[in-house]
Protein backbone atom coordinates (compact mmCIF):
# COMPACT_ATOMS: atom_id res chain seq x y z
CA UNK A 1 0.00 0.00 0.00
CA UNK A 2 1.36 3.62 -1.16
CA UNK A 3 0.11 6.32 0.92
CA UNK A 4 0.07 10.07 -0.72
CA UNK A 5 0.48 13.13 1.14
CA UNK A 6 -2.00 15.82 0.35
CA UNK A 7 -1.68 19.11 2.02
CA UNK A 8 -4.61 20.81 3.44
CA UNK A 9 -5.35 23.98 2.33
CA UNK A 10 -7.77 24.78 5.20
CA UNK A 11 -8.79 23.61 8.83
CA UNK A 12 -11.91 22.99 10.63
CA UNK A 13 -12.97 26.22 12.41
CA UNK A 14 -14.17 26.16 15.81
CA UNK A 15 -17.70 24.42 16.79
CA UNK A 16 -19.27 27.98 17.29
CA UNK A 17 -18.47 28.89 13.83
CA UNK A 18 -19.77 25.68 12.24
CA UNK A 19 -23.12 24.97 10.58
CA UNK A 20 -23.76 21.30 10.67
CA UNK A 21 -21.13 20.38 13.47
CA UNK A 22 -19.19 17.67 11.81
CA UNK A 23 -15.81 17.95 12.80
CA UNK A 24 -12.88 18.85 15.91
CA UNK A 25 -11.80 21.82 14.97
CA UNK A 26 -8.29 22.16 13.25
CA UNK A 27 -8.97 19.24 11.34
CA UNK A 28 -6.94 19.56 8.10
CA UNK A 29 -9.53 19.64 5.38
CA UNK A 30 -7.59 18.57 2.05
CA UNK A 31 -9.57 18.46 -1.24
CA UNK A 32 -9.26 15.03 -2.79
CA UNK A 33 -8.71 14.29 -5.15
CA UNK A 34 -5.29 15.90 -5.12
CA UNK A 35 -4.94 18.15 -8.20
CA UNK A 36 -1.26 19.59 -8.44
CA UNK A 37 -1.69 23.67 -8.47
CA UNK A 38 -5.27 23.76 -7.53
CA UNK A 39 -3.95 27.10 -4.93
CA UNK A 40 -3.25 28.63 -7.97
CA UNK A 41 -6.50 28.43 -10.10
CA UNK A 42 -8.86 29.55 -7.44
CA UNK A 43 -9.90 33.10 -7.10
CA UNK A 44 -12.26 35.09 -4.49
CA UNK A 45 -14.55 37.51 -4.86
CA UNK A 46 -14.00 40.88 -2.97
CA UNK A 47 -16.25 43.32 -2.93
CA UNK A 48 -14.02 45.19 0.08
CA UNK A 49 -10.71 46.35 0.64
CA UNK A 50 -10.47 44.29 3.85
CA UNK A 51 -11.55 41.35 1.91
CA UNK A 52 -8.96 41.75 -0.78
CA UNK A 53 -6.19 42.07 1.75
CA UNK A 54 -7.86 39.13 3.11
CA UNK A 55 -7.31 36.90 -0.53
CA UNK A 56 -4.03 37.82 -0.58
CA UNK A 57 -2.88 36.42 2.53
CA UNK A 58 -5.11 33.54 1.78
CA UNK A 59 -3.10 32.96 -1.36
CA UNK A 60 -5.69 33.19 -4.23
CA UNK A 61 -6.42 35.20 -6.88
CA UNK A 62 -8.27 38.15 -6.41
CA UNK A 63 -12.10 39.11 -8.66
CA UNK A 64 -12.98 42.44 -8.23
CA UNK A 65 -16.73 43.12 -9.91
CA UNK A 66 -18.47 45.89 -10.95
CA UNK A 67 -19.60 47.25 -7.18
CA UNK A 68 -17.20 47.56 -4.29
CA UNK A 69 -18.72 48.63 -0.61
CA UNK A 70 -16.31 51.52 -0.69
CA UNK A 71 -17.18 55.33 -1.65
CA UNK A 72 -15.98 58.57 -1.81
CA UNK A 73 -15.40 61.46 -4.28
CA UNK A 74 -13.30 59.50 -6.50
CA UNK A 75 -14.43 57.51 -9.94
CA UNK A 76 -15.35 53.86 -9.37
CA UNK A 77 -12.06 53.07 -11.41
CA UNK A 78 -9.68 54.48 -8.85
CA UNK A 79 -11.67 53.45 -5.82
CA UNK A 80 -11.47 49.78 -7.11
CA UNK A 81 -7.83 50.57 -7.95
CA UNK A 82 -6.56 50.95 -4.78
CA UNK A 83 -8.17 47.79 -3.79
CA UNK A 84 -6.23 45.90 -6.43
CA UNK A 85 -3.08 47.61 -4.82
CA UNK A 86 -4.07 46.82 -1.23
CA UNK A 87 -4.18 43.28 -2.42
CA UNK A 88 -1.06 43.20 -4.08
CA UNK A 89 0.87 44.99 -1.31
CA UNK A 90 -0.88 42.42 0.96
CA UNK A 91 0.04 39.72 -1.07
CA UNK A 92 4.23 40.99 -1.35
CA UNK A 93 3.50 41.25 2.94
CA UNK A 94 2.49 37.38 2.96
CA UNK A 95 5.20 36.10 0.74
CA UNK A 96 3.88 33.73 -1.14
CA UNK A 97 5.95 32.30 -4.06
CA UNK A 98 3.92 32.27 -7.17
CA UNK A 99 2.61 35.71 -9.07
CA UNK A 100 -1.12 36.14 -8.64
CA UNK A 101 -3.67 37.03 -10.99
CA UNK A 102 -6.21 40.11 -10.75
CA UNK A 103 -9.16 40.71 -12.47
CA UNK A 104 -12.26 43.62 -12.73
CA UNK A 105 -15.61 43.12 -14.31
CA UNK A 106 -16.73 46.21 -16.50
CA UNK A 107 -19.97 46.33 -18.56
CA UNK A 108 -18.87 47.36 -22.29
CA UNK A 109 -21.38 47.67 -25.46
CA UNK A 110 -19.40 48.54 -28.32
CA UNK A 111 -22.08 50.02 -30.69
CA UNK A 112 -20.73 49.77 -35.02
CA UNK A 113 -24.37 49.35 -36.24
CA UNK A 114 -27.94 50.96 -35.75
CA UNK A 115 -29.11 47.40 -34.55
CA UNK A 116 -26.14 47.69 -31.71
CA UNK A 117 -27.09 51.52 -30.79
CA UNK A 118 -30.82 50.49 -30.80
CA UNK A 119 -30.25 47.68 -27.96
CA UNK A 120 -27.62 49.49 -25.83
CA UNK A 121 -27.56 52.85 -26.91
CA UNK A 122 -29.20 54.27 -24.03
CA UNK A 123 -27.61 51.91 -21.44
CA UNK A 124 -24.10 54.29 -20.98
CA UNK A 125 -24.41 55.47 -17.34
CA UNK A 126 -21.84 57.00 -14.62
CA UNK A 127 -20.84 55.77 -11.50
CA UNK A 128 -23.59 55.27 -8.72
CA UNK A 129 -23.42 55.08 -5.18
CA UNK A 130 -26.18 53.21 -2.85
CA UNK A 131 -27.27 51.17 -0.59
CA UNK A 132 -27.17 47.39 -0.84
CA UNK A 133 -27.09 44.80 2.25
CA UNK A 134 -27.57 47.81 4.63
CA UNK A 135 -24.43 49.26 3.47
CA UNK A 136 -23.03 51.77 1.04
CA UNK A 137 -21.25 50.65 -2.31
CA UNK A 138 -20.35 52.04 -5.42
CA UNK A 139 -21.45 50.56 -8.74
CA UNK A 140 -19.60 51.20 -11.77
CA UNK A 141 -20.79 52.50 -15.07
CA UNK A 142 -21.80 50.94 -17.94
CA UNK A 143 -19.71 51.82 -21.26
CA UNK A 144 -21.72 52.11 -24.26
CA UNK A 145 -20.31 53.95 -27.39
CA UNK A 146 -18.71 53.64 -30.73
CA UNK A 147 -14.70 51.82 -30.25
CA UNK A 148 -12.79 54.82 -30.74
CA UNK A 149 -15.12 56.88 -27.57
CA UNK A 150 -14.48 53.18 -25.50
CA UNK A 151 -10.79 53.28 -26.22
CA UNK A 152 -10.39 56.71 -24.88
CA UNK A 153 -12.89 56.41 -22.40
CA UNK A 154 -11.36 52.84 -20.80
CA UNK A 155 -8.06 54.00 -21.38
CA UNK A 156 -8.52 56.47 -18.39
CA UNK A 157 -10.07 53.23 -15.96
CA UNK A 158 -7.09 53.13 -13.60
CA UNK A 159 -8.52 49.84 -12.08
CA UNK A 160 -8.63 48.33 -15.70
CA UNK A 161 -5.01 49.32 -16.50
CA UNK A 162 -3.79 47.35 -12.87
CA UNK A 163 -5.87 44.66 -13.77
CA UNK A 164 -4.40 41.58 -15.53
CA UNK A 165 -7.53 40.75 -17.02
CA UNK A 166 -10.83 41.59 -17.79
CA UNK A 167 -14.36 40.00 -17.64
CA UNK A 168 -17.12 41.77 -19.28
CA UNK A 169 -20.79 41.33 -18.35
CA UNK A 170 -23.47 40.92 -20.36
CA UNK A 171 -26.80 40.54 -20.83
CA UNK A 172 -27.12 36.59 -21.16
CA UNK A 173 -31.48 36.39 -21.37
CA UNK A 174 -30.50 37.75 -25.11
CA UNK A 175 -29.33 34.75 -26.23
CA UNK A 176 -25.42 33.23 -28.13
CA UNK A 177 -25.55 35.44 -30.70
CA UNK A 178 -26.29 38.57 -29.25
CA UNK A 179 -23.57 37.66 -26.57
CA UNK A 180 -21.18 36.88 -28.50
CA UNK A 181 -21.82 39.70 -30.86
CA UNK A 182 -20.94 41.97 -28.43
CA UNK A 183 -18.03 39.73 -27.19
CA UNK A 184 -16.72 39.76 -31.15
CA UNK A 185 -16.98 43.55 -31.42
CA UNK A 186 -14.74 44.49 -28.18
CA UNK A 187 -12.42 41.46 -29.59
CA UNK A 188 -11.80 43.10 -32.56
CA UNK A 189 -12.46 46.56 -32.30
CA UNK A 190 -11.43 47.80 -28.66
CA UNK A 191 -9.40 45.19 -27.09
CA UNK A 192 -6.39 45.40 -29.30
CA UNK A 193 -5.81 49.28 -28.41
CA UNK A 194 -5.74 48.29 -24.72
CA UNK A 195 -2.60 45.89 -24.67
CA UNK A 196 -5.11 42.61 -25.13
CA UNK A 197 -3.65 39.59 -27.07
CA UNK A 198 -5.67 36.54 -28.37
CA UNK A 199 -5.00 33.55 -25.89
CA UNK A 200 -2.32 30.92 -27.33
CA UNK A 201 -2.61 26.84 -27.06
CA UNK A 202 -0.94 25.19 -24.65
CA UNK A 203 0.04 29.16 -22.74
CA UNK A 204 -1.06 29.76 -19.61
CA UNK A 205 -1.92 33.56 -18.33
CA UNK A 206 -0.08 35.07 -15.78
CA UNK A 207 -0.37 38.10 -13.54
CA UNK A 208 1.24 41.35 -13.12
CA UNK A 209 4.47 40.84 -11.43
CA UNK A 210 3.10 42.21 -7.92
CA UNK A 211 6.26 43.83 -6.71
CA UNK A 212 6.26 46.04 -10.24
CA UNK A 213 2.72 46.75 -9.63
CA UNK A 214 3.04 47.92 -6.00
CA UNK A 215 6.24 50.24 -6.72
CA UNK A 216 4.44 52.00 -9.63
Amino acid sequence: MTCAFRPSIAEAAPLHEQYPTQLNPGTPLPILPHSPGLRSRIWYGAATNASAIQAARDGVNLMSSTLVFEHGDKPFGDIQADQLRAYRRAWREAGHDWTPRVSVSRSIFPLLSERDRGLYGLSASGDQVGHLDSSIATFGRTYAADPSTLIKQLSQDRALAEADTLLLTIPNQLGFEENWSIIRNFAEYVAPALGWEPARPGVVPTGYDVDEAVAE
